[in-house]
């Protein structure tokens, strides 16, 4: 069951999570949603981890929010669901930990874990932000392809003393880290739209890299250390940054905070919220063909917005690659025909 939310915010009846994922995320979950049954063999797949083992484990050693335990992250939760026109509620818990962490789990009955150092850090409506964030987690279903991401460094790591094998798998889970990435983004988007408010999101995001002393930051500056991130320094530099993505699973802070600005600024922000958005139940008849064109055009549009040398080296030979690629399938297509 839910509540209208506490303020006026829009609720979005029967919004498909196709609305605010990055063409990158979106494009590979429409492949995923056509492939019947595939999560059930990745559920069986991944016995080791027991969705109701784990919560269990919560119910045991955390505090399940209600009416009358974390009432106000209650309420967040209720209020996410009504505005992402959720079915069902998902469960919060909060745990004692100091690190800053949140995080959606489970497939068939996902619920949210908030640890109290993230409590601490950010007051109510940046903690609307972080529930609405992982609300979105659990409507795009992001949970399937994440666990495919942990089976597959496991394995990866066992087979580490095969060099072919290991090489090959670690260009597979180097993809999913680069969706996983795109999925953050994806749920920022998402936690916007729960929270509707641009400038609380943006703090949240900018606290998680500085911390509470919010008095001593300010967003602009934030944004303009991200154009520098983005044009600093040579191709030598430009590598280095994406040597420091391998392994992560998550953008860096001001990648986070300028993305989400300049999707807000994009004017799909306010678009979803004046009711323009795709609808879920129209999600069984998304193109694949027409998703993977999206992300194609979205990383080309990424590169060609960024400053860093060694983008630009990258977009060159890309390039290059393509119009090579489509020289030989015209030459090929013109020799069928004859």
């Amino acid at each position: 069951m839910t509540t209208t939310p506490d303020r006026n915010r829009v609720q979005l009846p029967g919004i498909s999570s196709r609305a605010y994922e990055h063409p990158a995320d979106r494009s590979a979950l429409v492949a995923l949603r056509s492939l019947s049954g595939f999560d059930t063999v990745l559920k069986q797949m991944s016995g080791l981890i027991s969705e109701r083992r784990l919560r269990l484990i919560y119910l045991a050693s955390a505090v399940r929010t209600s009416e009358t335990q974390f009432r106000a992250l209650y309420d967040m939760g209720r209020d996410a669901a009504y505005i992402l026109d959720l079915h069902r509620v998902p469960e919060i818990y909060v745990q004692q930990d100091p690190s800053v962490n949140a995080k959606a789990i489970g497939f068939d009955d996902p619920f949210i874990v908030v640890t109290t150092g993230l409590l601490n850090l950010m007051n109510d409506e940046e903690q609307r932000f972080v529930i609405g964030h992982e609300t979105a987690h659990i409507l795009s279903g992001h949970a399937v392809y994440r666990t495919m991401l942990d089976i597959l460094t496991r394995l990866a790591a066992r087979v580490a003393w095969i060099p072919l094998g290991y090489i090959g798998l670690r260009a597979i889970v180097a993809g999913l880290e680069e969706w996983y990435r795109k999925s953050e983004l994806s749920a920022d988007r998402g936690g916007l739209l729960c929270g509707q408010d641009p400038e609380a999101a943006l703090r949240a995001l900018m606290k998680l890299a500085g911390g509470s002393q919010l008095h001593e930051m300010n967003i602009e500056a934030f944004l303009d250390q991200a154009r520098e991130y983005d044009t600093a320094g040579d191709v030598r530099d430009g590598f280095l940054k994406v040597l420091n993505l391998l392994g992560t699973t998550h953008p860096f802070a001001v990648a986070r905070v300028a993305e989400l600005d300049r999707w807000r600024r994009s004017g799909e922000y306010e678009a979803i919220l004046g009711g323009d958005y795709p609808r879920r139940a129209d999600d069984a008849n998304a193109k694949i063909t027409e998703e993977m064109r999206a992300a194609a055009r979205s990383y080309r549009e990424s590169w060609a917005q960024s400053q860093d040398p060694f983008i630009g080296v990258l977009r060159d030979v890309a390039e290059g690659a393509v119009h090579a690629g489509e020289r030989i399938f015209n030459r090929f297509s013109r020799r069928d025909a004859g």
